[in-house]
């Protein structure tokens, strides 16, 4: 009896520690955002102390919000993708080229959207979890075969005049009650696009797939031991061509909603997006080695980093290497947490 009830105990720990881990790297990430918020608000006023500020924080960052998700799927496997910037740029293309230059409708460019994650979701994670290629590099080559794609589907940027997809893109969200008066003494609604509806909607059914269902506690499976997870029943083949999967389509979601947040195709857009994507999830607490993370740190990686750009830009340093500079600072910052965090669980 003594023996069963040191394993179970045991086993509660075990379950206690790793929840512990996840809880205070979430919980550090959202007190850093907020005390940067709250700074800005205190030291430099003027836009952060209106709601709008807050929600163009939002608006910017809905593309990089859905495919920063994407990105924290597969890292808790144990994996990463680097090509999602890429098919971000490709599918603005190919959407702006379809409705632009072949009169098509929205309805269908969003499906061609989809179809293009799905496609770059299922090679990438066939050639992963089956093959078992090193998952940097055949991401990486999809990164280069994307970009390359786009530029043969398209040489030129340009602006999609396509009447429908105007009018979704111009659609607003009004938030009642936190609008500010212009320098003109005019009342401005407070507003979000609708991308940023669609990466809430994303967020939340990501958080629930991996805290409420079977298959999200076989993601942390396998990201956390491919053997014991494979000891314990779960298809570890199927479980990382999945998270690549749903990766590609996180990321053919998240191309259409930057597609409509910049209203245009260009070869050079969504540069670095993948890289934005990785210090969020970062940021947010997910781990490089896998089996750690959380979607709400996700969103919060993404609001921290696009925090830092305003107050970089709004301190007058607009230079690019001073983003780079502050972001790097912070990435740094989180590394070292997380290395502190796995340094006591190996000691527990």
């Amino acid at each position: 009896m003594s023996n069963n009830k040191t394993k179970a105990s045991g086993g509660f720990l075990a379950k206690m520690n790793n929840l512990t881990d996840t809880n205070l790297l979430l919980t550090i990430t959202i007190v850093i955002f907020f005390l940067m918020y709250i700074g800005a608000m205190i030291f430099q006023g003027g836009g952060f102390l209106k709601p709008q500020q807050f929600f163009n924080l939002l608006n910017t960052n809905a593309a990089l919000i859905i495919l920063a998700c994407g990105l924290s799927l597969v890292m808790i496997t144990g994996g990463i993708d680097i090509s999602v910037g890429g098919v971000t740029a490709l599918v603005s293309m190919c959407c702006a080229v379809y409705l632009d230059h072949m009169g098509g409708n929205v309805f269908v460019s969003i499906l061609v959207a989809l179809a293009i994650g799905l496609a770059f979701g299922a090679f990438q994670g066939f050639l992963v979890a089956y093959l078992d290629i090193q998952p940097f590099i055949v991401t990486l080559a999809g990164m280069f075969f994307a970009r390359g794609m786009t530029t043969i589907v398209n040489t030129k940027p340009f602006n999609v005049a396509n009447e429908a997809f105007t009018n979704l893109k111009m659609a607003r969200v009004i938030i009642p009650g936190l609008g500010s008066a212009n320098r003109k003494g005019e009342y401005i609604n407070a507003y979000v696009e609708i991308g940023v509806v669609v990466a809430l909607i994303v967020v939340v059914i990501m958080f629930c797939l991996l805290r409420w269902t079977k298959l999200g506690r076989s993601f942390y499976a396998v990201g956390g031991n491919r053997q014991s997870a494979l000891m314990l029943g779960i298809n570890v083949k199927r479980t990382r061509f999945l998270s690549h999967l749903i990766c590609g389509l996180l990321a053919g979601i998240g191309g259409y909603v930057y597609f409509l947040h910049v209203g245009s195709g260009s070869p050079s857009h969504a540069m670095g997006a993948e890289m934005d994507a990785i210090a969020s999830s970062i940021i947010g607490g997910t781990m490089l080695t896998g089996g750690v993370g959380n979607i709400a740190g996700t969103l919060f990686g993404v609001m921290t980093l696009g925090t830092i750009l305003q107050i970089v830009s709004a301190a007058g340093l607009g230079e690019a290497w001073w983003v780079g500079i502050t972001r790097a600072a912070m990435l740094c910052l989180f590394l070292v947490v997380q290395s502190v965090v796995m340094a006591r669980k190996k000691k527990a």
